[in-house]
């Protein structure tokens, strides 16, 4: 069963206003799977949320489990996105898959690449109350 995706009440509706303001963008089905999941999500009190959920700004790492690769990266806005120091926008198919989740849960999500399953194995949101 897919683990259901748990949000603060500050991300979720800072998240659906990105969705509003992107409306028209290049990424309408990112935009559209985040919708989604925004949709069907548990939304909890700043206060109850658990260090290890992925939110703008984590630093994650995860695992491709078929092909046995790990990889380290931080959930930006989109403005802040640059592939090189291994910043993802929230509105790739990548963060879309994994925003919400928690360390060792495992995503099942449609990439570019494929069908791909997705090993949450390390989240670090040390940066995100000062971001």
């Amino acid at each position: 069963m897919k683990p259901t995706p748990i949000f603060c009440k500050t991300d979720y509706h800072f998240l659906r206003e990105l969705i509003l303001k992107s409306k028209n963008s290049t990424n309408a089905k990112e935009i559209g799977q985040l919708s989604q999941e925004l949709d069907r999500a548990k939304i909890i009190k700043e206060n109850e949320l658990d260090h290890s959920v992925i939110r703008i700004n984590s630093y994650v790492m995860i695992e491709d489990v078929k092909a046995g690769k790990q990889m380290k990266i931080q959930i930006v806005l989109p403005s802040m996105a640059d592939i090189k120091q291994n910043k993802i926008s929230i509105l790739a198919p990548l963060s879309v898959a994994i925003i919400g989740f928690k360390e060792n849960d495992q995503v099942d999500w449609e990439l570019p690449a494929g069908l791909k399953t997705l090993k949450i194995i390390a989240v670090d949101n040390s940066d995100v109350a000062n971001s």
